[in-house]
């Protein structure tokens, strides 16, 4: 108890406190800008931490990377350009619901639920971050497989209306995922002698490009405008209680999810939202309306976001074991401010790890009025005649691709992948897909040349542990189930002619 009230004393003191507002500042400003991740935002602010005492510097990552996270939603929801690639999976819906003239409830869902399913996180870190963290560690080569397969999976699911184009671009966002020598062999491969390639593909400005760039083409080539707010945008927070209590489910279930995800090393958020929106529309009893604007999907997903936040902490405060490549920068941090993560870190510093625990909670519910106050900002966008704003994104999208590596190549990246997304969908081919293939694509390859290395070259030990035995018939009953389901769709769609 003695603790506890130490480190209550530790955060409510007034530099703890600007510093989260400023954090919060920055981290919805680096969110909201396609391009600048939280990772990145984390990175930037590792310099400033070194003037920092212990609570404050952690204060100021915990604050930063909760805001950057949800602000990814705001350019998602208003101009179909996701923010950072965990809002990837869900853009299409929340803009969708702008061109209805619903923006601002997509705003207000990410907004409330983001800050749910991160206070969600922060009691299960509290609560049970020992024995969940043990259950993590279990986890090998062969498991992660099974999982990355999973996530795979998600790419049917987000597009079930048109499986079979679903799976191409998956295989071509696969089939890029494989560029350049970070392979378990590397070797070159698909280079065709340019060095630019070595170093792959960059996945934030191939994301800006089929999202962004994409939009911006269409704009040229079309007159089709979005739906507006109005003259003045209201409270985001209308129709919130509303949505709670109409999807309780959807929201316990995102925000379990996206901790379980985010506890797991090398996962994190990104993962956690593709599979909570694809689980989402799986269970949810109206699928049909899911791409046309549909709350429920942006409810479980964003709620799946920050709470995976949370549980990436569990194994970097526990076994000093990075969750995701936030907590990779934050464990650092903690060595160099002298808290040493690992077992004895509860016993050598239990009040900074219980300060820790405080401003995660004070972190999420700063995220509303910061949030609200961002929306109000951002809404104005909306009001811009097109022809002006337009020109605006694309410059947004240039510095935003050039600063991840501060190299002219990934312009050429952007707008290449623009092009070929436009292509897709003017023909009907989804571009989620594929990003989520880029994105899981070298993990996938990695865990399955380690399994077999592992096991010699036995497929059966990819079945053997009672874990990934588990993983591996969920995942099979997935891909049977989905093609059942789609072939009970196409049937009741073209039925037999009546006989006479």
């Amino acid at each position: 108890m003695d603790a506890v009230l130490l480190a209550i004393q530790a955060v409510a003191t007034p530099m703890v406190l600007v510093v989260m507002l400023l954090a919060g500042i920055f981290g919805m400003f680096v969110g909201a800008v396609p391009g600048l991740t939280a990772t990145m935002a984390t990175a930037l602010l590792v310099p400033i931490t070194f003037f920092l005492p212990p609570v404050p510097a952690v204060a100021a990552i915990v604050t930063a990377t909760a805001m950057a996270i949800f602000a990814g939603d705001i350019p998602g929801a208003l101009l179909r350009i996701p923010g950072t690639p965990a809002s990837a999976a869900y853009t299409d819906e929340s803009y969708a619901m702008t061109r209805k003239g619903q923006g601002e409830t997509a705003l207000g869902i990410g907004l409330v639920f983001s800050c749910i399913g991160g206070l969600f996180g922060t009691a299960v870190l509290i609560v049970a971050a020992p024995t969940l963290a043990e259950v993590a560690l279990r986890f090998s080569s062969f498991e992660y497989f099974w999982l990355v397969a999973m996530g795979l999976t998600c790419a049917v699911f987000i597009t079930s209306d048109k499986p079979l184009k679903g799976l191409i671009t998956l295989l071509l966002g696969l089939l890029v995922g494989c560029v350049g020598l970070e392979n378990p062999a590397g070797h070159p491969r698909f280079t065709f002698g340019n060095t630019e390639l070595l170093g792959g593909l960059s996945l934030i400005p191939a994301m800006i490009g089929m999202f962004a760039i994409s939009e911006i083409l269409r704009f040229t080539l079309t007159t089709e405008q979005i739906g507006s707010f109005g003259k003045q945008i209201g409270s985001v927070f209308v129709g919130m209680g509303r949505m709670i209590r109409r999807y309780p489910k959807q929201t316990l279930r995102g925000s379990a999810l996206g901790t379980a995800v985010g506890i797991l090393p090398g996962a994190g958020a990104d993962i956690a939202a593709w599979m909570s929106y694809a689980m989402s529309k799986k269970l949810s009893k109206e699928p049909e309306k899911f791409g046309t604007g549909h709350p429920e999907g942006l409810v479980e997903a964003g709620a799946a976001n920050n709470s995976a936040l949370a549980g990436a902490w569990v194994p970097a405060l526990v076994f000093g074991i990075p969750g995701d490549s936030i907590t990779a920068i934050v464990i650092g941090v903690l060595y160099m401010k002298n808290m040493n993560p690992g077992p004895m870190i509860f016993m050598n510093n239990p009040e900074n790890v219980y300060a820790v625990f405080i401003v995660f909670i004070l972190a999420n519910l700063l995220m509303l009025p910061l949030g609200w106050a961002c929306i109000k900002a951002s809404a104005r966008i909306l009001r811009m005649p097109r022809n002006m704003l337009m020109p605006i994104i694309l410059v947004f999208c240039l510095v935003g691709a050039f600063a991840i590596n501060n190299s002219a190549f990934d312009l050429v990246i952007l707008l290449g992948f623009g092009v070929a997304a436009w292509l897709m969908e003017e023909n009907g081919f989804p571009v989620a897909p594929a990003i989520l293939g880029m994105l899981l694509g070298k993990m996938l390859e990695e865990h399955f040349i380690t399994s077999m290395i592992k096991s010699d070259g036995s497929w059966l030990a990819f079945v053997e542990r009672p874990i990934a035995g588990g993983l591996a018939l969920f995942t099979f009953a997935l891909w049977i189930g989905s093609g059942w389901l789609a072939w009970r769709r196409r049937a009741s769609a073209h039925p037999p002619p009546l006989t006479p």
